[in-house]
């Protein structure tokens, strides 16, 4: 006899609990459409309700904009009486806080109706739809995230972020320095802690690499066969990474451009499809000649324009685009090419993947997931042909082509007839309306590049 999904999810608790006496609060979290994590924190003894009846939170927490006010244009706010929907706790996510000074654990949840079905807003949800229709193929997603962030200072200048003084020499980073083991071990003690925290959360977390920019560093996840378990570890690495660099008096950013002139914060993703006996369909000698691969890569191409929406989702993600910084502004692919925007790493036959290279870091991974594998979807469904794969330089082959700003991004996405068959139509007006809020805000402020050029010149 089986035992009910609920029964398995209390035995989870209780496994925890006894293993963990000394834990004394959980944090039940969930991730809003900015990808910012939300929530309530519990006392231990109250973690078994929460398994058995789950805990009410607004629907409006899918309506917040970046700074944490509800869009009502959405109809998720009062239109609504600002009604409460019902969270459940996603299995697995039961884990330690390790940079708790009172013994805390935290758990991911996901939003439904009173009913008990999914809520259609919540971006983990949204995701979900579009891995259902690799489910009706028979095909498994193989993911794995790449995130960049910068360690910088907890004191700002005038407003603005500067690197952190290396706790070994007392110096600022000034330089780029791409690769320097020297700069890991400047910051080595929050960098350990930070692949030690992944591994007590169960976040797999194997590689961490000084990128391209002072105090900039790139966290390599591990791959699994689960694209929505691959968007919680990358959810929840970012919380850890945040709260790690606190416990060593530091600060971190996921902002997609914080320096004028260097480089800005990225968010690749690694994808392979499995075939029902978990052969990587992708898998070739000459990738070039694999059908499936080309279908894939053709899809996202096509999408790539209606996607950037979900994959540079702020007026600052468009700041980081530019051919010294490998960002690619362009649809396109290439053979371990890294100036385009799929580049297909060839290293062995069996591990021939896509990695997507076009998302910032402020991307919420769940809706960048979506958007990507909706391409996925719609090449290999309708054999779509990507053209010939870029060699050399892509930026001086291609001119610029994708949406270079916030506005035509969310046309781009409003006019999409294919992401609005993979994406309900409904979400897709509730993140328009969200981010064209910000961006009114946004036009109306007046910045001080505005006084510096006008107030005494014109």
């Amino acid at each position: 006899m089986s035992v009910p999904p609920r029964a398995v999810q209390l035995n989870e608790a209780n496994a925890f609990l006894k293993e963990h006496p000394e834990v004394l609060y959980v944090d039940l979290l969930i991730a809003d459409m900015n990808g910012v994590v939300r929530g309530k924190r519990i006392e231990r003894t109250s973690l078994h309700k929460v398994y058995e009846k789950g805990i009410n939170l607004p629907a409006s927490l899918f309506a917040l904009d970046i700074n944490g006010s509800t869009v009502e244009s959405t109809g998720l706010g009062l239109d609504i009486g600002d009604a409460d929907r019902i969270c459940y706790p996603i299995p697995d996510t039961l884990s330690n806080e390790p940079w708790q000074k009172r013994p805390t654990a935290q758990l991911l949840m996901t939003m439904h109706e009173i009913e008990g079905e999914p809520f259609f807003a919540d971006p983990r949800e949204v995701l979900r739809q579009v891995v259902s229709k690799f489910d009706e193929l028979g095909l498994t997603i193989c993911a794995a995230f790449e995130l960049e962030f910068y360690l910088i200072d907890q004191e700002n200048v005038n407003g603005r972020p500067q690197p952190p003084r290396s706790p070994i020499s007392g110096k600022r980073p000034q330089s780029t320095q791409v690769y320097l083991i020297d700069d890991l071990d400047e910051y080595a003690d929050c960098l350990q802690d930070i692949l030690e925290g992944a591994k007590e959360q169960g976040i797999p977390a194997d590689a961490i690499v000084k990128e391209s920019a002072p105090a900039q560093f790139e966290v390599n996840l591990h791959h699994v066969a689960d694209p929505l378990k691959a968007c919680d570890y990358a959810v929840l690495l970012k919380r850890l990474i945040k709260n790690i660099a606190y416990d060593h008096e530091m600060d971190t950013t996921f902002m997609a451009k914080p320096y004028p002139g260097q480089a800005g914060n990225g968010l690749h993703v690694h994808i392979s499809v499995l075939d029902k006996d978990g052969n990587n369909i992708f898998t070739s000698e000459d990738p070039e000649q694999n059908a499936a691969l080309r279908h894939a890569v053709g899809g996202v191409l096509e999408t790539l324009p209606a996607s950037m929406a979900f994959l540079c989702p702020n007026v600052n993600s468009y700041r980081r685009f530019g051919a010294q910084f490998y960002v690619p502004n362009a649809p396109s692919w290439g053979l371990d090419n890294r100036t385009v925007a799929l580049r297909v790493p060839t290293g062995s036959p069996d591990a021939v993947r896509l990695e997507h290279r076009v998302a910032g870091a402020d991307a919420n991974p769940y809706l960048m997931m979506a958007a990507v594998l909706a391409g996925v979807h719609h090449g290999l469904t309708n054999k779509i042909e990507p053209g010939a794969p870029i060699e050399g330089n892509s930026y001086e082959q291609l001119e610029q082509s994708l949406p270079n700003n916030l506005r035509d991004a969310l046309r781009e996405l409003d006019d999409s007839e294919i992401l609005n068959k993979y994406i309900d139509p409904k979400y897709i007006d509730i993140f328009v309306a969200c981010k064209e809020s910000e961006l009114e805000e946004f036009e109306h402020s007046i910045s001080d590049l505005e006084y510096n050029w006008y107030l005494h010149t014109v």
